[in-house]
């Protein structure tokens, strides 16, 4: 079994979806003022609680300090505009998670 077999297995697309994962990524960058080589992660993921949307974007990044910090947004990832990121001053609240909570993995 090869990487791309595995790929077209585990993650269904839809036209126009790499282009909507790339601009939210865009906006990422610079609504929280990161480098062009930070990781940004965009995901489209389904949920499955009770009365949430049956589809969420979960984005994740690394500011400068190495934090991670990540947000969602109730909505598939071509629905996602610009204004629905949280504003670049709530960065710091970003569900930062510290950097020894795992220190034993």
């Amino acid at each position: 079994m090869t990487a791309a077999s595995l790929r077209i297995g585990a993650f269904k697309t839809t036209p126009g979806q790499d282009e909507a994962i790339g601009r939210v990524q865009m906006w990422t960058r610079e609504r929280y003022a990161l480098p062009d080589d930070a990781t940004v992660m965009v995901l489209e993921l389904v949920c499955r609680r009770p009365d949430c949307p049956p589809l969420e974007t979960v984005v994740a990044f690394w500011d400068a300090g190495d934090q991670r910090r990540h947000f969602k947004v109730f909505k598939p990832v071509a629905e996602v505009v610009l204004d629905d990121l949280p504003p670049s001053w709530l960065k710091d609240a970003l569900c930062a998670e510290p950097a020894d909570d795992f220190a034993c993995c």
